[in-house]
This record gives C-alpha cells, structure tokens and sequence, in this order.
C-alpha cells in the first residue's frame, strides 16, 4: 500500500478514512456515526498498530543512518520501509485531522490563550 496525499480524496463530512485500501488501490471510507461498531474498533486497531510499527521502523532507520558501515542495500530497506510507514502514519493523521471538529466563531481566540490566563 502506497498512499499519495495529494492524490487522496477528502473524505465527505460523516466519514472515515480507513487505514487500507480496496484490492483496487482506492481509498475505504466508512461512515463515521460515532457508534463505535466492529469495523471502526478494527480500524483504530490497525491504526494503533501502524503507528506502533513507525516507530520501529524510526528507531531501524537512525541505526543504519548511524551505522557508518551500511551499504546501499541496507540504506535502501531502510529508507523503503521508513517510507512505508510515514505513508501510514500520513493516512492516520489525514483521518483523524478529519474528524476533528471545526471551530466556531471566535473559539480562535480561546485557543490561543494560556490557560488560567485572565479574559482581556
């Protein structure tokens, strides 16, 4: 799986992105009704999972970066996979940036202020 972000759809208000793809390398989508059923607790498990494995993969690409000694092949596993991953982990956060919720009129302005800080 190879996720382009700037080939991706947007997903329509009320759904998930999902973090595969159909066997046609197109984007799944599932309405995202906030009821929490098998397929959306699957998805935050693959995603829990994908995020999990970005890290390792992280942690294997500093080794080879920081081993003076790896050749072009190991560079090369090393960088496809990190590749892999940071694909991942761009879907995860696409769908979740997406179900984020917009902000209203004027709840900029609470956001930008320290907490406990006094109202203008």
């Amino acid at each position: 799986m190879s996720y382009d972000r700037d080939a991706a759809l947007a997903p329509a208000p009320g759904l998930r992105l999902l973090p595969w793809e159909s066997e046609g390398g197109k984007p799944c989508f599932l309405s995202a009704d906030g009821a929490g059923g098998v397929l959306s607790r699957l998805a935050d498990e693959v995603e829990a999972e994908q995020l999990c494995d970005g890290a390792e993969v992280l942690k294997g690409a500093v080794a080879v970066l920081d081993d003076g000694k790896a050749g072009e092949h190991a560079l090369r596993r090393a960088l496809r996979a990190t590749t892999q991953s940071f694909g991942d982990v761009l879907r995860v956060a696409d769908s979740r940036g997406a179900r984020l919720p917009v902000a209203a009129d004027g709840d900029e302005e609470a956001d930008e202020k320290e907490p406990g800080a006094e109202p203008a």
